[in-house]
C-alpha cells in the first residue's frame, strides 16, 4: 500500500474499495514519479560536494577553484577514466596545495591524491658529493654548519647503507634509491627528461613512485616442504616471493636550519611505502615488520599467540643450509621462507604476511562487491562453519527442492583438499564464493590412479521435457585459489562465472614459480552448453572437447583477466589433438599468453594476444585496439598493432612485461621499456591487456602536470618507477 493512500480519510478508502481499488492505482503511479523526482534532488544536491559528486560532475566542481584535467572523453568515458584525469582529492586539495606550493612533503602528496601511488620525494642536491666545512661555527642562522644530511663517503661499518643503494628491484645498481644516502658526482641529465632521466644535481627533485600494492594474507596455513619438514614457505603454492611492507602512514621529523628547530611533515621512510623488505633491514628493525598487525607473522599449531619477536631470527635461506637453534625460526624476507630449529609443529603452522601485486585480479582479500539476493547461505570453515565444502553442498542437496539458488561460502583462509563435484539441475543456481576479505585455497590432489580429480562441474546430459531453455541451471566461482588440478564443465548448463579467481596456470609451481604442468588445462569444457564468462581472473589454458557436429559452438567471454599458457608457443585456447576450439571467443581488456585456436571470434578489444591467433570462420567478429602477433589469421582488424610486418617494427612494439610467470610481483604488468604504442593503445589512451583499467598512462601524465606546476622554483621535478 502507497503512502500518500494511506494519508487519505476512511471514507474515501472505503469508496474506493468498493469501486475496486482505482484511486490506490493511480496514487501509487503518482508515489512512483515522485520517489523518482526525489531521488533526482538529492543527487542534485550531493552534486554541490566534491566528496559527494558524480564523477562526471567532479571536473567542473575542479572548474570553480581553477583546477585544469588532462583531455578526456568527458562525460562519455569510463567512470575510471574519468577519475584518473580529475581524482577527487586532488580537486578537494587544490587550494591547500597552492598555500603548500614548493615544499617537498607536496611532491608526495600530490602523487597520492592525483595517481594513488605512494612516493617518496628527494632533493638530490642534498646527495651530491661536496667538501664540507671542518669547523662547526653555531650561528643563528645555520651558516658553515656540517651539513649532517647530506651525502657521505660509505662507511664499511655501516652495511644498510649499501645495501639501500639501489632502493628498489628495478633500479639499476649504482644509481641513486629512493633511501640512499651515500654520496654520488654530478649528473648533468635534467630528472624529467624522457630520453635519459638524470639524478644527482642542484636542480633536480626525484618523485619515486610504487605502482604495485600490497595485498595481504591473513591466518593462512603455510606450506611445508616435503624433503625438508622444517622448512616452509609463507605461500601455499610453495614458491619463493618476496614479502612486503604494510605501509605505515605517520609523519616524521625535518630538521631546519635552526639547530633546535624541528617541522613535523610527512618525508615517507622505508616503512611508511610498500617496498620489498630487504634482509637487512629485517635484521636491524625486526619489531617494525613482525607481529600482530605488522608486516608478517608466524603461529605454531593451534597456539592463540604467534611466535614471539625472540624467537624470530633473520637470516639468508638461499642456500639452504642453515639452522636455528632449537626454539628459534629463521626467516628470509626476500624469499619468504622461515625454518625451525629442531622439530616443527605437529599441528600445522599458519603464517601473515604481504605480496605485491598490481591489482585486484585473481583471488585476494580485496573488496569484491558480494550480491546475496534470494540465496540460502551455506557457510564452511570460520566459527559455525561446516568443515568441509562437500558438507555444506550435500546439505543442500537434501533442501535443493525448496532453495534452488545456494551459495556455498567458505569464511576462512583455510587450504581446503577434497574431492568437489557440484551437480545442478535445471532452475538451479549455485555460488561457490569466499567470503569478502577471504582467500581460501581448493588443493585438488591426486586421489585416484585410474581418472583424472578435477573440480566437476556437471548439469544434466539433455534439457528435461517439460522444462524450456530459461531455466538452464548456473554455476559462479567467486574469489578461489585452485591449484593441483582442473576446472571441468559438461552437461547442460546456462552459464558459468568465474570471477576473482586464480585457477593456477601449470596446476602448481615450484620454488621458482616454473608451472609443474605447462602443458595441462586449468578450465575444460567438456559437452556442455554452458556460456563461460571469466572476469577479473587469472587462469591458465582452456581445453574445449565438444561434438562440432550436433552442437553449437560454446561461447568464451574473458574480461579484465590473464588467459596465460605458460609459453607463447603452448595453447592457451585448444581442443584435444591441436583442432580449433569449437567455441566462439570473445575478449575485453585481458592478457593472452599462448595461441589461440578457435572456431570464431567475437569481439576483442583493448587486449594483448601473445601467441599466435589462428580463427576458422573469418567472416565474423572483429579484432580491435590490441595486439596481434604478426602472422595470425584473425576476422577484420581495427587499429591493431602492429600494422607492419618488419621485423624492426615488430621487435620495437612487440609488448614487454615485467614478469610472465604467476607467483612473481610483476606478473603481466608492462614493463617501464614497453612501446608507447602498447601503453597507450586501447581506444581511450589507456594501456592494452588485463591491467587496462588501472588508466596509468593517464595518471602518469596528470601527476606529470601536477608536479611541474608545484615544484619548487628552479627546480627540475621527475618521476621514477620503483616497481
Amino acid at each position: 500500500m502507497s503512502r500518500l493512500y494511506e494519508l487519505l480519510p476512511a471514507v474515501h478508502r472505503s469508496k474506493d474499495e468498493e469501486l475496486g481499488f482505482p484511486l490506490r492505482e493511480l496514487l501509487g503511479v503518482v508515489e512512483e514519479q515522485a520517489r523518482l523526482i526525489g531521488a533526482d534532488l538529492d543527487q542534485l544536491y550531493d552534486n554541490w560536494f566534491i566528496e559527494t559528486c558524480q564523477d562526471w560532475i567532479a571536473p567542473y566542481i575542479g572548474d570553480l577553484v581553477g583546477y585544469r584535467p588532462l583531455e578526456g572523453p568527458g562525460e562519455e568515458g569510463p567512470p575510471g577514466l574519468i577519475s584518473a584525469l580529475a581524482p577527487r582529492r586532488d580537486i578537494a586539495n587544490t587550494i591547500a596545495n597552492r598555500r603548500r606550493k614548493g615544499s617537498l612533503a607536496l611532491l608526495e602528496q600530490l602523487a597520492l591524491d592525483v595517481a594513488a601511488w605512494p612516493a617518496r620525494a628527494v632533493e638530490f642536491y642534498r646527495l651530491l658529493g661536496q667538501t664540507q666545512p671542518v669547523r662547526l661555527y653555531s650561528t643563528d642562522a645555520g651558516m658553515n654548519a656540517v651539513r649532517r644530511r647530506r651525502g657521505r663517503l660509505p662507511d664499511l661499518r655501516h652495511g644498510d647503507a649499501l645495501d639501500r643503494l639501489s632502493g628498489g628491484r628495478t633500479l639499476h645498481a649504482g644509481l641513486s634509491g629512493p633511501f640512499d644516502e651515500l654520496s654520488h658526482t654530478v649528473e648533468v641529465s635534467r630528472a624529467s627528461s624522457r630520453r635519459r632521466q638524470g639524478r644527482t644535481n642542484i636542480p633536480n627533485v626525484g618523485v619515486f613512485l610504487w605502482r604495485l600494492r600490497p595485498y595481504s594474507v591473513t591466518d593462512a596455513p603455510a606450506n611445508c616442504e616435503e624433503r625438508k619438514s622444517a622448512t616452509y614457505t609463507f605461500s601455499i603454492l610453495g614458491n619463493e616471493i618476496p614479502l612486503m611492507t604494510r605501509p605505515v602512514m605517520k609523519p616524521s621529523t625535518v630538521e631546519t636550519a635552526r639547530p633546535c628547530e624541528q617541522v613535523s611533515l610527512h618525508i615517507a621512510a622505508e616503512d611508511n611505502v610498500p617496498t620489498y623488505i630487504r634482509r637487512r633491514a629485517f635484521e636491524e628493525r625486526t619489531a617494525d615488520y613482525y607481529g600482530e598487525g605488522k608486516s608478517l607473522c608466524i603461529w605454531r599449531g593451534d597456539e592463540e599467540e604467534p611466535v614471539p619477536l625472540s624467537a624470530i631470527v633473520p637470516a639468508n635461506l638461499s642456500g639452504g643450509g642453515y639452522r636455528p637453534k632449537p626454539g628459534q625460526v629463521a626467516v628470509d624476507p626476500e624469499l619468504g621462507r622461515f625454518v625451525f630449529g629442531g622439530r616443527p609443529p605437529d599441528s600445522g603452522v599458519w603464517v601473515t604476511y604481504h605480496h605485491g601485486f598490481s591489482a585486484d585480479i585473481g583471488g585476494g582479500e580485496y573488496h569484491r562487491g558480494l550480491d546475496d539476493g534470494d540465496a540460502e547461505i551455506y557457510s564452511v570453515g570460520g566459527d559455525g562453519g561446516r568443515r568441509r565444502i562437500m558438507d555444506a553442498v550435500a546439505q543442500w542437496y537434501r533442501e535443493r527442492e525448496d532453495k534452488p539458488h545456494a551459495i556455498i561460502e567458505i569464511c576462512d583462509n583455510g587450504a581446503y583438499q577434497e574431492q568437489i563435484a557440484l551437480d545442478v539441475r535445471a532452475g538451479e543456481k549455485l555460488v561457490l564464493r569466499a567470503a569478502e576479505g577471504k582467500r581460501p585455497v581448493l588443493r585438488l590432489l591426486d586421489w585416484y590412479s585410474n581418472r583424472p580429480d578435477a573440480l566437476r562441474i556437471s548439469g544434466p546430459e539433455c534439457p528435461p521435457d517439460d522444462v524450456d531453455c530459461c531455466s538452464k541451471p548456473e554455476v559462479v566461482l567467486d574469489g578461489l585459489v585452485i591449484t593441483g588440478r582442473s576446472v571441468c564443465v559438461s552437461g547442460w548448463l546456462g552459464r558459468v562465472k568465474i570471477r576473482h579467481c586464480t585457477l593456477v596456470p601449470g596446476w602448481s609451481l615450484d620454488q621458482q614459480c616454473e608451472p609443474a604442468f605447462e602443458e595441462e588445462p586449468s578450465l575444460e569444457l567438456v559437452d556442455t552448453t554452458a556460456c563461460t564468462q571469466i572476469e577479473h581472473s587469472i587462469l591458465g589454458t582452456i581445453r574445449v572437447n565438444q561434438n562440432e557436429v550436433s552442437t553449437e559452438p560454446v561461447q568464451v567471454f574473458l574480461s579484465d583477466s590473464v588467459l596465460d599458457a605458460t609459453d607463447t608457443h603452448l595453447d592457451a585456447l585448444t581442443a584435444p589433438q591441436d583442432c580449433h576450439a569449437h567455441a566462439v571467443f570473445s575478449a575485453a581488456r585481458s592478457t593472452v599468453v599462448g595461441r589461440v585456436r578457435t572456431r570464431q571470434i567475437g569481439l576483442v578489444d583493448n587486449s594483448i594476444l601473445l601467441g599466435e591467433v589462428c580463427v576458422a570462420r573469418r567472416m565474423d567478429g572483429c579484432v580491435r585496439f590490441s595486439w596481434v602477433e604478426p602472422g595470425s589469421r584473425t576476422p577484420r582488424r581495427h587499429e591493431c598493432r602492429p600494422e607492419s610486418t618488419e621485423d624492426g617494427e615488430v621487435g620495437r612494439l612487440r609488448p614487454r612485461f615485467t614478469s610472465l610467470r604467476y607467483g612473481q610481483p610483476g606478473y603481466a604488468q608492462l614493463a617501464l621499456d614497453c612501446s608507447e604504442e602498447v601503453r597507450r593503445g586501447a581506444d581511450d589512451g589507456s594501456e592494452m591487456g588485463a591491467f587496462h583499467d588501472l588508466f596509468q598512462p593517464q595518471r602518469e601524465d596528470n601527476l606529470r602536470a601536477r608536479t611541474d606546476e608545484f615544484t619548487p622554483a628552479g627546480c627540475d621535478a621527475g618521476l621514477f618507477f620503483v616497481s
